[in-house]
């Protein structure tokens, strides 16, 4: 007999703003607690140093958080300059210093430098594996960590402000895999100076953003009032660009029981049109069609020879 899982069946995403030196693990336990929800996930691992948005998967959104992982952020943060750390933000060892500090005229040309497709060597201090060890865990032991470059595209770098000579604001619209701390280096680099990042929060991950999302205290507030659901986004959201097809009770029943169903030839044209090239985890997933029932996720599946083929199903019954 299968053993029941403890808590309720929650499904959909929680927009968190994750407060300062609180672990991306700990913050999904404390929403997963919270909602008392029986599973939970994160799209995208956020430092202890850092704020911001931490997309927070309940229940069958989980099925969804690889399609997250992939979307676009936003980070805004601070370098300080005239220190150079081991670790490339303010927690670490100080291994350099310099009295040279850029104008802001200066890091604006700089950071032109920095847009398009790059590459970038991820910082040693990365969960980064290196011979199957964490690359972080290896620098802690002192031994020297070579990681390879790997092209990451940067939308656009911005200098925000330069409140003062020692610290300039600066955000970045990046794709999957950019470093914040790697940018931080580099820049530095390119100046000829000492820098390290001071202060850093995502702004933005997919549709999350930061004027929608939620404090702990806030979310504390709305599950204990019972407006719970208002402190929730759909199990869809992180699929908004993935082509929808609405299915009859009959087909929707097939794929739910992980089984294909055959689509007719103004069908398969209608979605063909609608898709894109995308990798999901390395994979190709530019078939992938997410198929509804009643306005509500089904089934993500892939188009092949006129057919639809699950992938993964979705069981969002019942409700919160």
């Amino acid at each position: 007999m299968a053993r029941r899982r403890k808590g309720d069946p929650v499904h959909g995403w929680v927009n968190l703003i994750k407060p300062l030196d609180m672990t991306s693990t700990d913050a999904v336990s404390k929403v997963r607690r919270l909602f008392n929800a029986q599973k939970a996930g994160h799209a995208g691992t956020l430092d202890p140093l850092a704020t911001g948005i931490l997309p927070i998967a309940l229940g069958e959104a989980t099925k969804t958080v690889p399609f997250l992982m992939e979307a676009d952020k936003a980070y805004r943060f601070t370098i300080a300059w005239g220190a150079t750390t081991a670790t490339c933000d303010r927690e670490g060892e100080i291994i350099a210093q310099s009295d040279a500090r850029p104008d802001h005229a200066s890091v604006a040309e700089a950071l032109k430098a920095f847009e398009g497709e790059i590459d970038q060597v991820p910082p040693a201090y990365s969960a980064i594996k290196v011979d199957g060890e964490r690359s972080y865990d290896l620098a802690r032991a002192g031994r020297a960590v070579e990681l390879a470059s790997r092209r990451v595209t940067i939308h656009s770098a911005v200098l925000l402000d330069t409140p003062d000579a020692d610290h300039a604001i600066i955000e970045i619209r990046c794709g999957k895999g950019v470093y914040v701390r790697a940018v931080a280096r580099d820049l530095a680099d390119a100046l000829g100076v000492c820098g390290h990042v001071s202060q850093l929060a995502r702004t933005r991950v997919g549709k999350f953003c930061e004027k929608d999302g939620f404090t702990l205290e806030k979310l504390q507030d709305l599950v204990h009032t019972g407006r719970e659901l208002d402190g929730m986004s759909p199990v869809e959201t992180a699929l908004d660009d993935i082509p929808a097809m609405a299915m009859t009770g009959e087909d929707a029943f097939r794929l739910s029981q992980g089984r294909s169903i055959v689509l007719v030839p103004r069908q398969v044209e209608a979605l063909k049109a609608c898709l894109v090239p995308r990798t999901i985890g390395g994979q190709d997933a530019s078939r992938t069609v997410l198929a509804t029932r009643n306005g509500r996720p089904a089934a993500l599946c892939e188009l092949r020879a006129g057919r639809l083929n699950p992938t993964r199903v979705f069981h969002l019954e019942p409700e919160i």
